[in-house]
């Protein structure tokens, strides 16, 4: 199963990247939302998407809601220093909010794990 991963941080990216490699998952990144977009449309079986909040010019939020308008379905957790109980209050369709901290090797994994389940 593909996962894309988007984040203008490459050691971060390669952080997220190596969580989910280790539960088996291949991964397609991108550094930014219009490459996000380039990525899904030359890997159509990506099946969900774990993008950074804070990025340059399209944030996160704002490539979930792009994303959403273009008829994209995949499930979407989005990542943030910030508190993530703010952002998904504010975005209820987020499959998840994940805090980007030292539990992320535990956090990220359930939520994936969950977003998918639901989505089947």
């Amino acid at each position: 199963m593909q996962i894309l991963v988007v984040d203008d941080d490459a050691l971060a990216g390669e952080m997220t990247t190596a969580v989910l490699e280790d539960q088996g998952y291949q991964v397609v990144q991108a550094a930014n939302a219009v490459e996000a977009v380039e990525q899904l449309n030359a890997h159509p079986q990506i099946a969900l998407i774990v993008s950074d909040m804070n990025m340059p010019l399209i944030s996160g939020i704002d490539l979930y809601r792009d994303l959403k308008e273009q008829g994209q379905t995949q499930p979407f957790i989005l990542l943030t220093g910030d508190d993530p109980a703010h952002l998904c209050a504010k975005e209820p369709g987020l499959d998840a909010c994940i805090q980007k901290d030292f539990n992320l090797e535990q956090s990220l994994p359930i939520a994936v794990t969950q977003a998918l389940a639901r989505q089947s």
